[in-house]
């Protein structure tokens, strides 16, 4: 005698990808956490992956290891200021002041001022 399983829980068991014919839920301590990583690197974790251990470890683990771009990582280093400094001397000009903020156009600067 064969069973019929539902219709809506044969989808949720095969989105889930497994041969379970339910959701487990998501545990609370891995909903803080998945949180906590989400703040971390200005994210949001998606309903629909709340819904569902398995999709929420998954984006865990997907998510755990990314990190935040620190906010002053586009100026240049202090070598590269002082470098572009010590070549200003030489020339005797200034080093424009737009080449402070953007470690790219310092970059240039240098390259074109050897």
């Amino acid at each position: 005698m064969a069973t019929s399983i539902p219709e809506n829980t044969r989808d949720a068991s095969a989105s889930a990808g497994g041969n379970d014919y339910h959701l487990v839920p998501a545990t609370d301590r891995q909903i803080r956490y998945a949180r906590q990583i989400a703040q971390r690197i200005n994210a949001e974790v998606p309903e629909a992956v709340q819904a569902d251990r398995r999709r929420l470890s998954h984006w865990i683990d997907e998510h755990r290891s990314i990190r935040p771009k620190p906010n002053f990582s586009n100026y240049p280093s202090s070598k590269q200021v002082a470098f572009a400094e010590r070549i200003a001397r030489l020339k005797r000009r200034d080093v424009p002041p737009e080449c402070f903020h953007d470690r790219r156009m310092m970059s240039r600067w240098i390259d074109s001022n050897l």
